[in-house]
């Protein structure tokens, strides 16, 4: 594992694309998980790297560039995502310990906040973040892909059991005033996508409990695509050709994706865990 210290030129990236918030910060680049779905692999040509898992780079600075972008009079307090494109509580966030101070920045501008993890870790910051969620909108959600540890194992090597994410969200539910979620997502095809796998994780995030669960399909694109088709071929090459065949014009196929989304419809229904809470600056909403 190599780590590089650096020093970024803005903490927050504007996000284009259509999602409830416009902000994302990344107090790392590159991720320790090791998923075979990241859709961010892409991210580390710009730092002249294709070592996403294994070439870490921190921003050592990026509390003090958060401190300063708050404290502009041209900020109007908008929701920031904190790690869309790596884990902000991956395990080197237990020695450089970058994430208090974020939480203590938003504290003192009041400025509401999305984390989705796959970490416990999250839960040595709770009293920060009990404090904004008592000041503003705070989320903090979960991913758990799938509840069989072997397959976890194999497409989550670097991640934390899948049972401490829901003990995790457990206590912030109970400690904080944040609103929880559970991440179903990536669902990868023919390997955690059957209806007793989903079953299984709408029924955990009903008894934990959770505010709502997002559940969303691989997409394979660019250099994910490549990386994710090279681990299916080492570890399930019996899925190979069926592969090929569901994503063969880039997109997942139309059929399987209606087939997939009605069963997903069925168990929502079933569980009455909605698909999304609209995020506000109000806790109270």
């Amino acid at each position: 594992m190599k780590i590089v210290e650096m020093e970024a030129k803005i903490p927050l990236n504007r996000i284009k694309d259509f999602l409830p918030y416009k902000w994302d910060l990344n107090v790392y680049r590159g991720c320790q998980h090791a998923c075979v779905y990241c859709y961010a692999l892409y991210s580390h040509r710009f730092l002249e790297s294709e070592n996403f898992f294994n070439q870490l780079y921190v921003k050592t600075n990026i509390v003090e560039l958060l401190d300063k972008k708050l404290s502009s009079p041209r900020w109007h307090k908008e929701i920031i995502n904190l790690g869309g494109v790596t884990d902000s509580y991956q395990a080197i966030e237990a020695d450089y310990q970058l994430m208090p101070g974020i939480w203590k920045t938003l504290i003192k501008h009041n400025n509401p906040a999305l984390i989705c993890t796959k970490s416990h870790l999250l839960l040595r910051d709770i009293d920060l973040i009990n404090q904004l969620s008592q000041k503003t909108y705070v989320s903090v959600a979960a991913t758990i892909t799938t509840v069989n540890e072997r397959i976890k194992n194999i497409i989550e090597p670097g991640s934390p059991p899948f049972l401490e994410r829901l003990k995790m969200l457990r206590e912030v539910k109970q400690k904080t005033k944040a609103k929880t979620a559970l991440m179903l997502m990536p669902v990868l095809p023919y390997l955690t996508d059957s209806e007793n796998n989903l079953d299984v994780i709408f029924a955990l995030a009903k008894k934990c409990p959770v505010d709502y669960v997002l559940v969303g399909l691989l997409n394979l694109i660019g250099d994910t695509k490549k990386h994710y088709f090279q681990f299916i071929e080492k570890e399930f090459p019996q899925l190979s050709s069926k592969y090929k065949a569901l994503y063969k014009r880039g997109r997942i196929d139309a059929e399987y994706k209606k087939n997939f989304f009605q069963k997903v419809e069925r168990i929502r229904k079933k569980y009455g865990l909605p698909s999304w809470t609209k995020p506000t600056s109000d806790n109270n909403a």
